[in-house]
């Protein structure tokens, strides 16, 4: 099993765009995660489904996400979550690639990696076990109460050199990431996450967050 748990959106503004967000899917209140004080961040989870949509905020100097948005010159998507089966099995894999781990967690509810953007590229990855498999720490607790009626199903990464990424994504996560709904577009400028698909009733798609927002 392979799945797109979560997409990371970083904002200078999180109140704003975490309202915005709020507002145009009809989500519900979002939980505060007082653990990303860690790496100098305030977040809005916000629980779709039994998916996730989160934004995250500098409020320190120095902190990637902050790098990230200046580098790309405003808000932009930041993060891919997946949830995998076999985490024993992905990070060997992580290991064979050469690729960086950059945040490890080990819970009794969940085991997680986060992944270098620049051995990844497009984005940082995430891979999670969670137990049981329809946990999910990260949403905060009784976030099934909180749930709204849309889903993350997708996503779009912009890169250079598709092909390659897509492999090394693959190679990584042990499938083809399109088992997640997540695709690659042609980019020269790298911008990583610039889309996420959504799964609802109905809905028009719209730009937040540097993102682009869509429905199936």
């Amino acid at each position: 099993m392979l799945r797109l748990r979560q997409a990371v959106v970083a904002a200078g503004d999180l109140d704003a765009v975490a309202g915005e967000l709020s507002k145009r899917l009809g989500l519900r209140e979002p939980f505060a995660d007082p653990g990303v004080g860690h790496f100098g961040l305030r977040n809005a989870v916000f629980c779709l489904g039994d998916t996730f949509l989160e934004v995250v905020s500098p409020v320190k100097e120095g902190t990637a996400a902050g790098r990230l948005i200046d580098r790309r010159g405003g808000d932009c998507g930041y993060m891919t979550m997946f949830q995998l089966d076999d985490f024993a099995a992905a990070r060997d894999r992580v290991r064979a690639e050469s690729v960086r781990e950059v945040f490890d967690v080990s819970l009794e509810d969940i085991e997680e990696v986060h992944l270098h953007p620049a051995d990844m590229r497009g984005a940082i990855v995430s891979v999670s076990r969670p137990s049981p498999p329809e946990a999910w720490r990260w949403g905060g607790p009784d976030w099934e109460s909180r749930s709204a009626a849309v889903r993350v199903v997708g996503a779009t990464i912009a890169v250079a050199e598709t092909g390659a990424v897509a492999a090394r994504w693959e190679s990584v996560l042990g499938a083809p990431p399109s088992e997640a709904g997540v695709g690659f577009v042609e980019d020269p400028d790298e911008r990583g996450l610039v889309e996420v698909l959504l799964e609802a009733d109905d809905g028009e798609p719209f730009q937040l967050g540097g993102v682009r927002f869509s429905f199936r």
